[in-house]
């Protein structure tokens, strides 16, 4: 059975999780976006050229170098990122009769 205690609505003004994340701190998606951001000097493997390249740029690099080796899971993934992931399509073809066909007639008319 329930405990009571838990089924009571919180006070006004006071939080149900009062012990939560500080305000302030920063989510995942923040931290991953600042490391992502940060840019180093590195040679580019796909132009040979020394760049100022961040993070981000080197793993698309690395991936898009193993597509070009024939990794196909690698170029999907970066088709995918470029273009987005194609639209499924259902084609559906009914070839059941109805089985009140005099019901279906009567709709149309």
């Amino acid at each position: 059975m329930a405990n009571e205690e838990n089924l009571k609505p919180f006070k006004k003004g006071k939080s149900g999780n009062p012990k939560g994340r500080p305000k302030g701190s920063r989510n995942r998606s923040t931290i991953a976006k600042k490391w992502l951001s940060t840019e180093t000097k590195g040679k580019n493997p796909i132009t040979g050229e020394e760049e100022i390249l961040t993070q981000e740029d080197l793993m698309t690099l690395a991936q898009l170098r193993k597509a070009i080796n024939g990794d196909t899971p690698a170029y999907k993934a970066l088709e995918d990122s470029a273009y987005g992931q194609p639209a499924q399509e259902v084609n559906q073809i009914i070839t059941e009769q109805p089985l009140f066909p005099d019901v279906y007639e009567d709709e149309s008319d």
